[in-house]
């Protein structure tokens, strides 16, 4: 999992990512691709 200063540019890497707010921070999680997971703070 990769720490971003700005997940807008993972999101747009792929149409199945979602943004998700947990404790304070903020995930890229992708179902279709688990690869496809970064946070934020």
């Amino acid at each position: 999992m990769r720490v971003r200063n700005s997940l807008k540019s993972a999101k747009e890497r792929d149409k199945n990512c979602r943004i998700v707010r947990r404790r304070g921070r903020v995930y890229v999680i992708n179902k279709k691709n688990p690869r496809m997971k970064c946070r934020q703070g």
